[in-house]
């Protein structure tokens, strides 16, 4: 197995556990006071992995400032949506929801990008979509707003990808990090003054590991995508299901029933398979750097992929 894949699934795992912490709190914590300390946490890692010639004191200069900006709000946006549904519903629920960003993202290409995209990737996504459907099973059972807020989380993130395949040849990463994570850090510390409660030093420490291991699976990422060809990487984000499945029977006694377990494998099955359709070209975008670019197989920023080559996931 290449050294780059295992990377990226230490990445995902990382991911994954601190999904896991974050929906400890519970309501303990407003989401707005958890999407500002991880946030907060997970940028000192960042701030040691800007590419050379890049300079944090000029994150504000942009090219495509109005773009940017709504990435940016997009990311709000989906970083507490997601948050939301951790802290109140099933593990692999949120997972297999939030899975639904790559079908968001072909029909926004289509309808406002009018790209082409051919019959085998609408076969896939089809398959995943049902698998969704066979977890979560509207209709049959009562929907939460955690369900309603993990399908906005998928929207936002596709949009949030749109945005970023149009900007991220041209803005510097230290604009993309710097400015997402500013909207971040001002809207939710905002918003979190009227209810606040000061963390315990447990939780503080707890909101700290988040940070910390968030920051390193970027790190990994990064270092995943300079020792093995995308199209290597990108199966392993659906790595995350697993985990879910481990980390929610473990800690939350939340045991998925037979027919979610198909529904899950439909989700990962289809999901790999469109990754390896065409060309590959990973997009992973966590609200752990949240100002991440998607990257090549060198390190370096790529061209905006077609959507026949890409597959994009915001968890």
């Amino acid at each position: 197995m290449p050294s780059g894949v295992i990377f990226s699934l230490f990445a995902f795992a990382l991911y994954s556990y601190c999904d896991a912490i974050i929906k400890g709190f519970g309501s303990s914590l407003s989401v707005f006071e958890i999407a500002f300390f991880t946030t907060l946490f997970s940028l000192i890692p960042a701030i040691f992995t800007k590419p050379k010639g890049e300079h944090w004191r000029s994150f504000w200069r942009m090219k495509h400032p109005w773009l940017v900006q709504l990435r940016s709000l997009t990311g709000v946006l989906g970083n507490l949506s997601v948050i939301y549904a951790f802290t109140h519903i099933p593990l692999a629920e949120v997972y297999s929801l939030a899975f639904l960003a790559p079908v968001f993202i072909v029909i926004l290409s289509v309808l406002v990008l009018k790209e082409t995209v051919r019959g085998p990737r609408w076969i896939f996504l089809a398959a995943s979509f049902l698998g969704v459907l066979l977890v979560v099973r509207p209709g049959f059972r009562e929907l939460q707003l955690g369900h309603l807020l993990a399908i906005g989380a998928a929207l936002f993130g596709s949009v949030t990808t749109l945005v970023l395949r149009s900007v991220a040849t041209a803005e510097t990463r230290v604009s993309l990090i710097g400015v997402a994570s500013a909207y971040i850090l001002l809207v939710n510390g905002m918003l979190m003054i009227p209810g606040f409660r000061m963390p315990t030093p447990e939780e503080f420490g707890l909101l700290i590991v988040i940070g910390a291991m968030g920051g390193t699976g970027h790190i990994l990422f990064i270092a995943a995508t300079r020792r093995a060809e995308a199209s290597q990487i990108a199966p392993a984000q659906y790595s995350q299901i697993v985990w879910a499945i481990i980390l929610g029977a473990v800690f939350y006694n939340e045991v998925p029933d037979a027919l979610a377990y198909v529904g899950l494998a439909a989700v990962a099955v289809a999901g790999v398979l469109n990754v390896l359709y065409g060309h590959a070209r990973i997009r992973v975008i966590s609200r752990f750097g949240i100002g991440r670019v998607p990257l090549g197989t060198n390190g370096k920023t790529p061209p905006p992929p077609p959507v026949e080559g890409s597959t994009t996931t915001e968890v």
